[in-house]
């Protein structure tokens, strides 16, 4: 009797992009031309098409995800006996440099704000839990900025449980890109919403097993979880064009951190962003990044133009 060959279980559905469009299932698009302008990042390629077609789905997917652990909360405080308030529910937003993750949350959150079962959504990137220069330098990580170990975990993992147990007030620090540093004293305060969007680069990062029993990560709050992903050649190509996009806006602001490199020609730019690239972007995401892209509940896989081409959502 011959074999038979039984396909490999995957823990994904996979959707191409045409059908994944159609699952917005006639939802209207809240957002204007001049929303979509404002919300794009520097050198994406986000459009009204893009939005319609990726975003208004997973906007409708996550409005789903909400009510139902809205519901299973409610129910849960009913068997208790308790009164208490809905807690928020917490997406978290993972990826390398450069793919495009604070556009996907700035779209996410101005869309899941327009339904009106979750009117607050507040976004909140790691950026802010990162060590102050001064931290960095004195531990000798100003090289390693963006890996895990240059993030004040336990104050992210505070800040995340203070939030997920519902209280009314709690703030997040706030990181200047234009400084390159924590602003002093500065803080974000994300008054009891209803989603919170926590974005940034090793969110999705969970402990070692050894230490898994004893040390909580950002990962153990999440409610969902995306992973913005590409092929690396695509990623660093839009590293080092907004490398150049840059060099001609921010980094000319003499108190721009980076301001030594605004009168850098376009060869000496290109190729001092490719060493940055390949010194520490590629080595975070090889190392740190790209090993949690499983985790995601949702993968967004981007082509070499920067538009989601194929969408991975993880069987319930």
């Amino acid at each position: 009797m011959a074999d038979t060959f039984t396909p490999a279980l995957s823990r994904f559905i996979t959707f191409d992009r045409n059908t994944w469009a159609r699952l917005s299932d006639n939802t209207p698009l809240t957002l204007s031309a001049h929303d979509v302008d404002a919300l794009r990042g520097l050198n994406d390629a986000l459009s009204m098409e893009e939005v319609a077609e990726i975003y208004l789905p997973l906007s409708r997917l996550l409005n789903l995800y909400v009510r139902a652990t809205q519901g299973l909360y409610e129910a849960s405080q009913r068997f208790l006996g308790n009164d208490a308030e809905k807690v928020p529910f917490i997406i978290g937003l993972g990826g390398s440099v450069a793919v495009g993750k604070s556009t996907t949350a700035r779209v996410l959150q101005a869309l899941l704000s327009r339904w009106p079962s979750h009117p607050s959504v507040d976004l909140v990137t790691t950026d802010g839990f990162l060590f102050p220069n001064a931290v960095l330098l004195e531990r000798g990580l100003m090289n390693r900025k963006g890996f895990p170990e240059s993030y004040d975990r336990a104050r992210l993992v505070r800040f995340l449980a203070d939030v997920k147990a519902g209280y009314k007030e709690v703030h997040a620090p706030v990181y200047s890109h234009q400084r390159y540093d924590i602003v002093p004293g500065a803080t974000q305060m994300v008054v009891h919403p209803d989603v919170v969007i926590v974005e940034g680069l090793n969110v999705l990062q969970a402990p070692a097993l050894e230490r898994a029993d004893t040390q909580l990560f950002a990962s153990d709050f999440f409610d969902f979880s995306i992973y913005v992903d590409a092929c690396e050649p695509d990623i660093e190509s839009w590293y080092v064009e907004r490398f150049l996009r840059l060099r001609d806006t921010v980094f000319q602001d003499p108190d721009s951190y980076f301001h030594r490199y605004a009168a850098l020609s376009e060869t000496e730019a290109r190729a001092t962003a490719a060493e940055i690239w390949a010194g520490i972007n590629r080595v975070n995401l090889r190392e740190n990044i790209l090993p949690t892209r499983m985790r995601a509940h949702l993968i967004l896989q981007k082509g070499s133009h920067h538009l989601v081409e194929q969408i991975q959502l993880r069987r319930v």
